[in-house]
Order: C-alpha cells, then structure tokens, then sequence
C-alpha cells in the first residue's frame, strides 16, 4: 500500500513549518521516516544535512522528539524522566527550570501514570527540548491541553524559533498552524496539495466563495437558479456560494427581498481551515 507518494519539502533552519493533513494523509509516516524511526522505500531524507539512519547516532544528539504517545515509564515522575534524559545529552537543560517553563513543577514529583492528559503532554514536550535540539519535531502538541497550556506551548514554540531553532509539528488546530507557523506543508494521499506560508495560502483562496450565514431557513434552489450561482448549505445556518465578492450586492438584495436576515457575509472563506477543507475536501475521513 503507497502511503506517501513522491513527496519532497524542505523546511528553512530557525522557522516552524506545520505539516498539515486529513487522517490517513501520510503525515505519520512522512515524519517517521524524517525521524528515522522508518526506513523510506525510495527517496532521500535530510535532516540538519545528515541521514535519519545511517547518521542516526550523530543526529539524535541533536533533535528533540515529541511523540504523542510518550516514552515515559507509568511509574516515573516528571523530574525522574527528566533527570535520566538529561544524562544522555552532553550540555542538558536545567531539569528544574524546564519543569517551571512547561508548567508542571507542580506535580513534578507525581507518577506519570496519574498526570492529567495536559500534563503529560507537557511532560512529553520537556523531554524533547531537554537536550537543547537544533530541530525538533512536535507531534500535537496541544492535544489535551486546556487553554492557559496551550497558550504557554505557543510561546514555548516561538522562544524556540527566536532561539534558531526549527521546528516541524503536526495538529489538527488550524488556528495553532496560522498563529505559529512560517510556512505550512498540506498534504493528502500521501501527496503535496500545498506549501506556503499561511497568510499566502489563506489569501489564495480569497474570492472564490462567499460565507452566507441566516438565522432562517433558505431555500437553497430558488437562490441558486434566481442568481445563477451554485453552493451549498453548511450546516448551522451557514451557506457557501460559488462566487466572489463582486456577488456580494446580489446576494444581499436576494435576502432582503426575500424578507431572510443575514447575520454575516464573508468573502474568501475564513482562514487556514476554510483553505484545508477546500483543498482536502468536506467529507469525514476514519
């Protein structure tokens, strides 16, 4: 089964790229196999001009990994994890004043296995920049935090990119993709749909659709054949129609004739998530 299928990006050294994607699009395996936890079928992978594999041992001293999934032992404590993988670099942050910076001194000395799903991300993030990486990957990173965690990873995130240093995550947040990263990568089928930086791609996508949303009930058909314009109900009270601004004037005379309320009008789609859903489609993938 070809899970990712000629796929090449590179990611500029001191900048966040976010790579983006629906479930089963490849982003798994492409950044295993940037990890060097896979070995690729074809292709070449570089990461800080060495190879994942052969030059494992001289590039794990020098990149952080945040799995979703930790390597934390249930019975361990965040400052005992800490502790050991610190041992393992040869100039180790300061095991204490990592615990403050990811906001788990706390419960510093709680076993893992008893940490909220929130801490021990945080947890998981500390293990990856313990060794002061020069790139490090970030598998959903907020995945489970509440809103004052994820607001404190942020800057984690952007302290590390005033630091030099790069930064690949993956998540499924688009507002955390438009606010941290430099450039995106999309991909789907294991393909590269898109690469640019968000505010381009987001900008891209300006002019094609209008965001219709009502508070009554529209009779879709009759808008589409009076104005000669095709779309679809979103769900919600939310209309999409295939036009652009320029359309804006005729649609909003429709509802005003028609006696609709329209409680907003937007043109362009709204953001990062419109432009994912309109290069990866609507439907739900399992």
């Amino acid at each position: 089964m070809l899970v990712v299928d000629d796929l090449s990006f590179d990611v500029a050294p001191g900048t966040v790229c976010a790579l983006l994607g629906p479930n089963g699009a490849g982003k798994t395996t492409t950044v295993e196999c940037i990890e060097g936890f896979r070995r690729p079928d074809a292709g070449e992978v570089s990461v800080l001009g060495l190879d994942p594999r052969r030059d494992r041992d001289a590039l794990v001293a020098r990149m952080g990994v945040m799995l979703q999934e930790g390597g934390a032992w249930q019975a361990a404590t965040p400052r005992e994890m800490l502790r050991l993988y610190a041992r393992f670099h040869a100039r180790p942050a300061d095991v204490e004043q990592l615990l403050a910076e990811v906001g788990i001194a706390g419960v510093a000395d709680r076993r893992f296995r008893i940490l909220s799903g929130g801490q021990k991300q945080r947890l998981n993030l500390a293990l990856a920049l313990v060794g002061h990486p020069e790139v490090v990957f970030l598998d959903e990173p907020t995945a489970g935090m509440d809103p004052q965690a994820r607001q404190a990873t942020w800057t984690m995130v952007r302290r590390l990119r005033a630091e030099g240093v790069t930064v690949l995550l993956t998540t499924h947040f688009m507002d955390e993709a438009e606010r941290l990263a430099d450039e995106v990568v999309l991909i789907d089928g294991g393909r590269l749909v898109a690469q640019d930086s968000p505010a381009a791609l987001v900008a891209s996508g300006a002019g094609d659709e209008l965001l219709v949303t009502t508070t009554a009930a529209v009779d879709l058909q009759a808008l589409q054949r009076e104005l000669g314009i095709s779309g679809a109900a979103d769900g919600s009270g939310r209309y999409r129609l295939d036009v652009g601004a320029e359309a804006i004037p005729r649609v909003t005379g429709w509802f005003d004739r028609n006696g609709l309320p329209l409680t907003g009008i937007d043109a362009g789609g709204g953001g990062l998530e419109e432009v994912f859903l309109r290069l990866t489609g609507r439907q739900v993938r399992e």
